[in-house]
């Protein structure tokens, strides 16, 4: 069992300042744009510094919005389908030019108006590229005075481009390129490192997440850095899976700090300007599904965490998962909102997560701001693994998806469904939420694409509503004991999506929600099923959701705008109500976040249409949408 260290240090420390800091004299160094939500562009993947994905745009408005029409549309002609790309980019907007991330991962400037392109950056034109160079979330722009750059991570590199020219910034790093498995404080030998999301800028630090996979064989660790904006030399770095002497490293057995990989910060994260905090969902631990060699709550794994931009100091941390095998990473950054309680207004930090949940913490204390509950759980069979006891659970939002995957909700959609499903069900461990992995194989819902996953929430301030687009994925999982000469006990035959014979998800119907919560009482205001399968519906099955991949944005024009189902429709949808206030069919799907700006007086509304998931086809398409 956890020993009494252990218990203290995540009950006890995971929602506690180290220690009261200041927040006066944290404003952002003059010459260095200040972003928030008071602008009319989109300057920040996150839409401002907090992630927030609000607008105060109201150009575009639920009284017009049906009159909306395509303006342009820009090709990247980089799309390919062997190997398969897709664009999970959402454009920033800064003076008028677009600053898109390509299929390929090249950086490209547009003009905001038009599409047209400005400048093109292929950071593969002097290397030789084999394979795909993985998805690519955007870039982050940063200037002071007249310096002016894009910073982008591709695959293990970091880049700083010249915002104006598209020139790498050779200055920065080795030629425009700071090389992020240098400096890390693990033997990188052998082992990947990958960054997919934007980076964030506070003042002049660049602070980068990223980290290798998740096993099970040997991965890296996923220590967030923060650089030098101009130079590219690492600044601090914080032990995302601590070292003797620092805090958390009791919650790992013995040495295992050592060889254990994970724990990154794949989703992006968010900033709060006043504070000069920088905050990021971290993933689980490596390898995913089995912990027998990490036993213990395995800080800072499945943790909120809260550090100071500027030097990487823990400010605290809040666990959503103890020693998690059901690869429930936090999948998208911490949202930096407001909750009103008893006449006064509280920043707070909300975090959806896969399993459904969203944690709302004081942002100061990392406190929950509704009551959290460690209910007992399941206990694993498997030789070797010692699981932890208990899981929080909040009390409040109620739950996004469905937890666990009784046999009451295999599929309904069709008889042939059913019994392709019942089968495996009655073969596997299945039931409630937290059954954990076993030799027999076990359902895990919601699954490792959630659940909330990186298209993370936006949040209407005028209301302090919360909008969360969320999935009914299962996936199924099973553990072997892997052969003598492998560098790990268990091996992992199965890692399946779990769909029936005709690819459509195990569960019952519906499939997707677009839920709005209100985050000063803890309730729904609104909740929808988004999206359809034409095919299903022609058979006078119900509307069921599809399954996504992106996120939605809200502005003051009381909507709420979201792609990323497989229908390949974008939507505008009545924030007050959720009602579809407008719907436009996209060459393939925009599975992606959008973003809303104005330029020469008209507000546009641009969405990345790439396909490559599910049956869609890949493609190149940025389209923005304006009023005629």
């Amino acid at each position: 069992m956890p020993s009494d260290l252990d218990r203290r240090s995540f009950l006890k420390g995971s929602a506690l300042s180290l220690a009261a800091a200041s927040i006066a004299a944290r404003s952002a160094m003059a010459g260095v744009r200040t972003f928030g939500s008071a602008g009319k562009e989109w300057p920040v993947y996150g839409g401002d510094q907090g992630a927030t994905r609000y607008s105060p745009l109201d150009q575009i408005n639920r009284e017009n919005v049906s009159r909306l029409r395509q303006a342009w549309v820009h090709h990247t002609e980089d799309a390919s389908q062997r190997p398969q790309t897709r664009i999970q980019c959402t454009p920033i907007v800064v003076d008028g030019v677009m600053y898109i991330s390509t299929p390929r991962v090249q950086v490209r400037a547009l003009d905001a108006a038009t599409g047209k392109q400005v400048w093109n950056y292929d950071p593969f034109s002097d290397i030789d590229l084999k394979g795909n160079p993985g998805v690519n979330r955007g870039v982050c722009y940063w200037e002071d005075g007249e310096d002016k750059r894009i910073f982008l991570v591709v695959k293990d590199q970091l880049l700083s481009i010249n915002a104006k020219t598209g020139e790498p910034d050779r200055a920065f790093g080795e030629n425009g390129r700071a090389d992020m498995t240098k400096d890390f404080h693990h033997n990188m030998a052998g082992l990947d490192f990958r960054h997919t999301s934007p980076v964030v800028v506070y003042q002049d630090v660049i602070i980068v997440g990223g980290g290798g996979g998740e096993g099970p064989y040997p991965e890296a660790p996923g220590h967030i850095r923060g650089y030098d904006a101009r130079t590219g030399k690492r600044r601090w770095i914080f032990h995302t899976i601590p070292k003797p002497g620092e805090f958390g490293n009791d919650t790992w057995e013995s040495d295992t700090w050592v060889h254990i990989g994970g724990t990154n910060c794949w989703a992006g994260m968010s900033v709060d300007v006043e504070r000069g905090w920088v905050f990021a969902g971290i993933g689980s631990p490596a390898f995913d599904f089995y912990g027998g060699d990490r036993k213990g709550a395995n800080l800072f794994g499945n943790c909120v965490l809260a550090l100071d931009a500027l030097t990487g100091e823990r400010k605290w941390h809040y666990q959503t998962v103890h020693h998690d095998v059901w690869d429930w990473d936090l999948p998208c950054q911490p949202a930096l909102v407001k909750v009103r309680r008893g006449g006064r207004e509280i920043d707070a930090v909300a975090q959806p997560t896969k399993q459904g949940f969203v944690f709302v913490l004081d942002r100061e204390t990392g406190e929950p701001l509704f009551p959290v509950e460690e209910r007992p759980v399941p206990q694993s069979d498997v030789p070797g693994e010692q699981l932890w006891p208990t899981q929080p659970f909040p009390t409040k939002p109620p739950p996004l998806s469905r937890q666990g995957f009784p046999a009451e909700e295999i599929t309904n959609i069709s008889p042939e469904a059913h019994a392709y499903i019942k089968e495996l069900h009655d073969k596997a461990d299945a039931g409630q939420m937290f059954t954990p992995p076993s030799k027999r194989g076990t359902f895990i819902h919601p699954g490792f694409r959630g659940g909330a996953l990186w298209g993370g929430s936006a949040f209407d301030p005028r209301t302090n509503t919360l909008f969360v687009d969320t999935d009914e994925n299962t996936n199924v999982v099973r553990l072997a004991e892997a052969r003598p000469d492998q560098p790990f006990r268990y091996a992992l035959p199965d890692r399946i999506q779990l769909r029936d014979k005709d690819g459509y998800p195990a569960i019952k119907p519906p499939w997707n929600h677009l839920t709005a919560v209100d985050l000063n009482e803890g309730d729904f205001e609104w909740r929808i099923v988004n999206g359809e399968f034409e095919e299903l519906k022609a058979k006078g099955i119900p509307k069921t959701g599809t399954p996504s991949e992106g996120g939605c944005i809200a502005t003051a024009g009381d909507l709420v705008f979201i792609a990323a189902t497989l229908d390949a429709k974008f939507r505008a949808f009545d924030s007050k109500s959720g009602k579809v206030l407008w719907e436009t069919k996209l060459s393939v799907p925009g599975l992606a976040t959008p973003c809303t700006y104005e330029a020469g007086g008209k507000q546009y509304v641009c969405i990345a249409a790439g396909g490559g998931f599910g049956p869609a086809e890949a493609s190149d398409e940025f389209v923005a949408f304006a009023l005629p």
